[in-house]
């Protein structure tokens, strides 16, 4: 069941959103050569506190930390430690918020000083295809529609669409309905209606398409060694379009 969320929630929602979006501001500054993992899940950890919010990710599923950071040819739910980011580093950053029981959640990938310009094409590809992706974003479009908006921006720049991982709807519960592909055919899945809170996620492989899991049950990474990236945001559909709610 697809839950639209009330204005009240939706104003919740928007806090929760401030406050991932505010933290990802701090990851942003915070991320240079030198600096490890860990002390970005502490500065992530402190400020979302400070602001009356729980880290999402924190003990969810039996995760150990307030901050997934995946580095280079990690995909998704690193963990942080005592790693040190090197220049030319690509560090995605995944950050959910829970206040007052309703959760915002955003990554963003971000080059560790100079980066290659591989790295830096990587990084503009995926971030332009999650903006194609909510361009389409309006009442009563499929929202297979977005995820085929998302997947012609990635192909078209020769890269990769990983199939495993996948947007999600995001409420009172970190992962809802829908399920939301980064790939797949137009006009096809449930009708977008207001009040519906999405966070989606485009994430892209340099190489193929493939990746693994590794032995300590969590961190993906791609099966090729390739780089990859993930960006994604929470948003509401409105009216007339939608609503990034973990815009800064």
């Amino acid at each position: 069941m697809i839950v639209c969320k009330s204005d009240k929630e939706l104003n919740l929602m928007r806090e929760a959103g401030r406050i991932v979006a505010e933290t990802h501001r701090l990851m942003k500054q915070a991320v240079q050569p030198g600096v490890t993992t860990a002390e970005l899940d502490r500065i992530a950890d402190t400020y979302i506190r400070s602001q009356g919010a729980v880290p999402s990710f924190k003990g969810y599923n039996g995760f150990p930390a307030s901050i997934c950071a995946s580095t280079n040819e990690e995909l998704v739910h690193g963990f942080p430690g005592p790693r040190k980011l090197v220049e030319g580093d690509i560090i995605s950053i995944d950050i959910g918020a829970q206040y007052k029981g309703f959760h915002g959640d955003s990554a963003w990938t971000y080059g560790v000083g100079r980066i290659s310009d591989e790295a830096q094409r990587l990084l503009d590809v995926t971030e332009a295809s999650l903006f194609a992706g909510l361009e389409l974003v309006r009442p009563d479009v499929r929202l297979f529609t977005v995820s085929h908006g998302i997947q012609k921006v990635i192909e078209e720049a020769g890269f990769s669409v990983v199939r495993e991982y996948v947007g999600h709807g995001v409420g009172k519960d970190l992962h809802e309905e829908p399920q939301i592909p980064n790939y797949g055919m137009p006009d096809r899945g449930p009708r977008l209606k207001p009040g519906m809170t999405l966070a989606i996620e485009p994430m892209v492989v340099v190489g193929e398409r493939y990746v693994k899991t590794l032995s300590d049950n969590w961190t993906v990474v791609t099966v090729d060694g390739s780089l990859c990236a993930h960006f994604e945001h929470t948003i509401a559909v409105t009216e007339d379009g939608y609503e990034i709610l973990t815009r800064a």
